[in-house]
């Protein structure tokens, strides 16, 4: 059976320092809807369960409760077909560099178990870890400064990949508001006109069009019954008598 598409991609976190940054990459990793997440020696042993990867992970616990820790990168790549290293800038001699989109165009038809591997914060992957991998992706960022932090990349790369293979839909909104009846719009106006006249602004004697223009604005803003309870309690509170 092939995998599926939450276990077919795995992300690779070497050699982690900043406990919030594993968290953060668990967050990220959950909304694009995938949950395997390998570490590689990270700088704290206990790092899965620290208080800033709890704090940061933000509702994605579970998938801090499944991840594993490793000694190496040759453990975090076992059953992995095809193993993407991430990089700033292209390596001399390695594996071609490609960016994300570019890459992803064809990776997601291949049907492969995919690996997304990542330094650490302080020196990134060693040359020996690009080695490893079939291909390199560099994330475009403006040339001055192209340093990301590791979970924004995970984010970026996350996003990238579940694009490539489909992508979420956009959720509909559940129920139509409750729009305003016409007789309840004529009601506010009515109340409007009192509160207008009341403070002087509207000459009973002389309307002109001033209400007949009130009414194709709120006919227009298509309002609903709670902004018109709003319209109306402005308008009580309007008229209410000053001290």
């Amino acid at each position: 059976m092939p995998p599926t598409t939450a276990d077919a991609t795995r992300f690779v976190l070497m050699h982690t320092s900043h406990p919030g940054n594993v968290g953060a990459a668990a967050r990220a990793m959950k909304v694009m809807g995938f949950a395997d997440l390998v570490l590689v020696k990270p700088r704290f042993p206990d790092v899965l369960c620290h208080e800033d990867t709890v704090a940061l992970a933000s509702g994605a616990a579970d998938i801090l409760v499944r991840a594993r820790v490793v000694g190496t990168l040759a453990e975090a790549l076992d059953g992995i077909d095809h193993a993407c290293a991430t990089a700033m800038t292209p390596r001399d001699f390695g594996p071609p560099t490609h960016a994300p989109r570019e890459h992803f165009a064809t990776l997601a038809t291949a049907g492969r178990r995919v690996a997304f591997v990542f330094g650490g914060e302080r020196h990134g992957l060693s040359n020996e870890d690009v080695w490893r991998c079939h291909a390199c992706l560099s994330i475009p960022t403006h040339p001055d400064y192209g340093s990301l932090n590791l979970a924004q990349a995970v984010q970026l790369l996350a996003y990238d990949w579940r694009q490539a293979l489909g992508g979420y839909g956009v959720q509909p909104r559940t129920a139509e508001p409750d729009r305003a009846s016409l007789p309840e719009v004529m009601g506010a106006l009515d109340h409007w006109q009192q509160v207008l006249e009341q403070i002087g602004f509207l000459d009973p004697a002389a309307p002109k069009r001033l209400m007949p223009r009130l009414q194709q604005v709120l006919n227009r803003a298509q309002l609903t019954r709670e902004e018109i309870h709003i319209l109306r309690g402005i308008a009580r509170a309007v008229a209410k008598p000053r001290p």
